[in-house]
């Protein structure tokens, strides 16, 4: 015998009959695998489980990128409100600066966790959020509410990768899904100085089970109608997919009020364009009206509010470039995409 063939000898003499346990102990993993069946598989020995470890956790998929609509306030098309004192705050019912009206409606806190592509948290970036309220108006837009600022602001993400804001239920205003609107920024710094690039411009969408109940509600009568006209299928934000990664999980009821929570997973290196082209004339305000027709070549009759009866005419805009491509094309002019 050559001496390898001896060695393998005494150590099969050595451990002869030690038993299962000392066998599975001294295997190589893909060995045992094979004894006890492949992936999956898991035995007893002496009252302990050995098991495989399941597949390696793969990469997160990003959060789909969003518009932003027309009423961002975000420096995209003139008003600014980032850059404001009194913008970093977690309650956000409030106007603040010159006005402290309050923003009417059922209670709604919610968080944002963003994390990158591996599921660790972002410390220290920074979310600008903001949503229109229960009669489906943003402020510094809308007609009548063009001096509030209230139901926006920014926080910085803590050690877990969270923000979160208090505030109110948004309306179901005509041809959207109840949404949220939010920008990731990589740090607080670049969030309020109105300079800072934007890492991710996306929206949360509501559960319809939870709309349902606070549309039942005094003071959300007209978002019962517009939530029945369109769901998450048809939206023309969310209905490519569902909203399968923008969809909230929310607990609560309407006398307590709802929280909403949702996981943003972003690539930290990324960066996106802000907001789309203003609509021009009058301030905002207005229902949405239909999408312009495919003839129109110069001017589309648009809304630019979702809840009121006028309408304001302008010239549609050509495309706004992108460092990062979106799902499709949205526009300020066409209602059905904001």
């Amino acid at each position: 015998m050559t001496e390898q063939e001896l060695d393998n000898v005494a150590y099969v003499r050595e451990v002869h009959d030690k038993g299962l346990a000392f066998d599975l102990g001294t295997m190589s993993r893909r060995r045992m695998l094979t004894l006890i069946g492949g992936a999956g598989a898991a035995v007893m020995v002496t009252g302990t489980l050995i098991g495989t470890a399941g597949p390696a956790a793969a990469a997160l998929e990003e959060i789909e990128s969003e518009t932003a609509g027309p009423y961002p306030a975000d420096g995209s098309n003139g008003i600014d409100v980032r850059t404001e004192s009194g913008i970093v705050r977690s309650d956000i019912r409030s106007s603040f600066g010159t006005s402290t009206a309050t923003a009417e409606g059922i209670p709604l806190t919610f968080s944002i966790t963003v994390v990158d592509l591996a599921d660790a948290p972002i410390v220290g970036a920074a979310v600008y959020a903001w949503h229109c309220d229960r009669d489906g108006n943003y402020s510094l837009y809308s007609t009548g509410i063009t001096g509030e600022n209230y139901l926006r602001g920014i926080q910085e993400t803590d050690s877990t990768g969270t923000v979160t804001f208090t505030s109110i239920f948004p309306a179901c205003y005509s041809g959207r899904w109840p949404h949220i609107h939010f920008e990731v920024y990589s740090s607080l710094a670049n969030a309020t100085s109105g300079a800072g690039p934007i890492v991710k411009t996306s929206q949360i969408a509501i559960p319809e089970e939870v709309a349902d109940l606070v549309y039942a509600t005094d003071g959300y009568s007209r978002s019962v109608t517009n939530l029945s006209q369109v769901s998450l299928a048809t939206d023309n934000v969310f209905g490519d997919d569902s909203a399968a990664r923008e969809l909230a999980t929310v607990t609560g009821g309407v006398e307590a009020g709802f929280v909403a929570r949702l996981t943003a997973a972003v690539d930290p290196s990324g960066t996106e364009e802000s907001g789309g082209t203003p609509p021009s004339g009058a301030p905002p305000s207005g229902a949405p009206s239909a999408p312009p027709s495919a003839s129109a070549s110069t001017s589309t009759a648009a809304s630019t509010s979702p809840s009121a009866t006028a309408s304001t005419t302008a010239a549609a805009p050509g495309p706004q470039p992108r460092q990062r491509p979106r799902k499709k094309e949205r526009h300020w002019w066409n209602p059905f995409t904001w």
